[in-house]
């Protein structure tokens, strides 16, 4: 007979992906926040007064990446806004695989047009994997923190990934490493100990004037260990999805994709005066 934790699981992430798939999102709201998704028009209410920008992982995009979360926010009334970024010559479709730091800038020049769009003085940042931690960049040295009041990262690379031990391999392979940098910048700037995450790292994780929130999932294949993603410092709160949901089988990608007891925690990170308990039955909000 199989263990029991290998039918319950199974069966769990099954039940939760349903639910998700099948509970509506509520796309289209009444009002001007809730018109649309990237809709330069919506300005943001008194009771959400900061745009919301999404920014996708690598192999992502500006709609792949955000077709469950983007409408999610929207229905609450966020003005919600997405970009593409990293983007290589001759590859359509998977983005952010330009080196990290040249994609903050792009990030950089796509706040100034939120904001200018919008109105606001200050804009909030939600992004999964890589797009939770090249934001990071953007603060620090791109004078990000006089733009942004928090920051939320989904299963973010903020130090990097192990992939469970096989990036401790590539110096047994000569060229590899070259071949990363030169072909995917990006995924090489997110080996754990990489020049790139260093200079990041260094003085600590935090700048002073963001509010810093990251989720994560235990069961993520990608970023490894999964603790790497949290962050230290003032202003940083670390989420656990198994702590608030035992149920929550969810992975790297799927944790971003289209898990709701996620997205209800990244509702609370964007209003933390309007915060409700998460729970498994967060699926269902």
């Amino acid at each position: 007979m199989l263990p029991w934790k290998r039918v319950i699981r199974p069966l769990a992430a099954l039940l939760l992906a349903a639910a998700a798939v099948t509970v509506p999102t509520g796309a289209h709201a009444s009002g001007a926040p809730g018109r649309g998704w990237n809709d330069y028009s919506c300005k943001p209410s008194a009771a959400h007064p900061r745009p919301v920008v999404l920014v996708h992982g690598t192999f992502g995009n500006s709609v792949d990446n955000w077709l469950g979360l983007a409408p999610y926010l929207g229905h609450r009334g966020y003005c919600v806004f997405s970009l593409d970024y990293g983007q290589l010559p001759g590859v359509p479709f998977f983005h952010g695989l330009g080196p990290v730091e040249e994609s903050a800038e792009q990030l950089d020049a796509f706040v100034d047009r939120v904001l200018a769009a919008t109105g606001a003085a200050e804009a909030d940042l939600v992004g999964h994997s890589q797009g939770g931690m090249m934001p990071r960049h953007y603060l620090r040295f791109l004078g990000g923190a006089d733009e942004v009041n928090a920051l939320v990262g989904i299963a973010p690379s903020n130090h990097g990934t192990t992939l469970g031990g096989l990036t401790r391999l590539l110096p047994y392979f000569p060229g590899a490493e070259d071949l990363l940098n030169e072909a995917t910048p990006a995924l090489a700037d997110q080996i754990a100990g990489s020049d790139f995450l260093t200079r990041l790292n260094e003085g600590g994780d935090t700048v002073p004037g963001v509010r810093y929130t990251v989720i994560a999932t235990k069961y993520d294949e990608v970023l490894t260990p999964y603790r790497s993603q949290y962050l230290d410092g003032p202003d940083v709160r670390n989420v656990l999805l198994q702590d608030l949901c035992p149920l929550d089988l969810s992975e790297h990608l799927a944790v971003g994709l289209f898990d709701r007891i996620a997205f209800h925690e990244v509702a609370n990170a964007l209003d933390p005066a309007r915060a409700t308990p998460t729970t498994c039955a967060s699926v269902f909000d």
